[in-house]
Formats: C-alpha cells, sequence, structure tokens
C-alpha cells in the first residue's frame, strides 16, 4: 500500500506540474481592459489549468511528505505551508484568470469613468500580486524544510535538497534585491524552477516505489 501510494503521489505531482508548465506557456500578456476583454477565453482556460493542477499538487505534496516523515514528523509541517501558498495561488487564479476578464469584458466598452475603472482594476491586480509573493514565500519555506529532511537523513536523494537549496537562495535573493516576480517573465521564471524540483521529486518517488 506504501508504494502504491508513492507511486500515485508521485504520478499527481508529474501531472500537477505539468498543468502548471501548460499555464505559463499559455499565459497572456495584460494590457488595457479592451485587450483583455478580447482575451477572455484565453485568461480563463489557462488559469482554469492552473486552478485544477492545485489539489493533484497538493495530494504530491502529502506523498512527498510522507515519504520523508521522521520521529518528529516535521515534514507535514512543509505540507501545511505549502497547501497555505497553494490557497495563495488559487485566489490569484480566481482573480487574474476569472474575475479580471469577466470586469474587463463587461466594462471595457463602457461609459464609466475610465479613471474609476482602472483603480477597480489595479486593485484587482494588487490583490493578485500578494497572492503570488504568498505563494513563493510559502513555497520556498517548504522546499527549505523538505531539502533539510532530505539531506540531513538521505532519503530519496541529497542532490535534490540541495537543488532545492539552490532555488531557495537564488529566489530569495532576487526577493531581497527587489526582483520583480510578479511580472511575466519574473512568475514563468521562479515556476519553471519550482516544476524542475517537483519533477526531479516526483520520479524519485515514483522510483523508489518499485524498490522492494
Amino acid at each position: 500500500m506504501e508504494k502504491q501510494f508513492k507511486k500515485a503521489s508521485g504520478i499527481c505531482l508529474l501531472l500537477g506540474s505539468a498543468l502548471a508548465t501548460f499555464t505559463m506557456a499559455m499565459h497572456p500578456v495584460g494590457g488595457s481592459l479592451a485587450e483583455i476583454a478580447r482575451k477572455k477565453g484565453i485568461f480563463i482556460f489557462s488559469h482554469s489549468l492552473a486552478i485544477l493542477s492545485i489539489p493533484f499538487i497538493a495530494f504530491g505534496f502529502w506523498g512527498l511528505s510522507t515519504a520523508l516523515a521522521t520521529k518528529s514528523r516535521i515534514s507535514y509541517l512543509s505540507f501545511a505551508i505549502g497547501c497555505f501558498g497553494l490557497m495563495a495561488v488559487l485566489i490569484a487564479g480566481t482573480v487574474n484568470g476569472f474575475v479580471l476578464p469577466s470586469f474587463a469584458s463587461n466594462y471595457s466598452d463602457n461609459t464609466v469613468d475610465w479613471a474609476v475603472l482602472q483603480a477597480i482594476r489595479n486593485y484587482g491586480w494588487l490583490i493578485g500580486k500578494s497572492m503570488d509573493y504568498i505563494f513563493i514565500t510559502a513555497l520556498m519555506l517548504a522546499i527549505a524544510i523538505w531539502s533539510s529532511i532530505i539531506i540531513t537523513s538521505g532519503q530519496l536523494s541529497k542532490w535534490l535538497g540541495y537543488y532545492g537549496f539552490l532555488i531557495v537562495i537564488v529566489t530569495t535573493s532576487g526577493l531581497l534585491m527587489k526582483f520583480n516576480f510578479t511580472s511575466a517573465f519574473g512568475f514563468g521564471l521562479f515556476i519553471f524552477s519550482l516544476v524542475s524540483w517537483k519533477l526531479i521529486a516526483a520520479f524519485l518517488l515514483i522510483s523508489s516505489s518499485k524498490k522492494i
């Protein structure tokens, strides 16, 4: 049963990572309200994939935390922190992928004062930006804890732990240097580095499930 759980959680982590990658590959760049309204379908579809990936990634995180569980069960703290971050990205995805394009579609050709519309749009953008940074911080903390356990316990592969710390150090340095992680390029860069770590973890979970 434990081997089946490892395999299932690894597959879910792979699937969730694939969906997140497709999301970033399709993610449209925002613009005026009229432009966002024209791209409403792409906004909704790409963010739907992102939201769909969340339960698969969460289940994968549960499997990873279980595989790394020690007597202290500290790995489950990473699971809780990771899920906290996933909730933040759920809110960001809902605002940016559903609320914003629907708002743009309804009001892009409206006679309402443009300054009022822009202020409302900026308010939604700030909510999404705040959620993105909560997501980034939470995932970095979760990966740091998982990586510490991997290195000290020798479970899965130590180089996954070292790679995790490399991602954490680089991302933290970027945050301190005020690199814009909420731009299309910045967030995409973070997501692809995160996906690469999750993919390796997923393959290690699946391969470990085959060992006697």
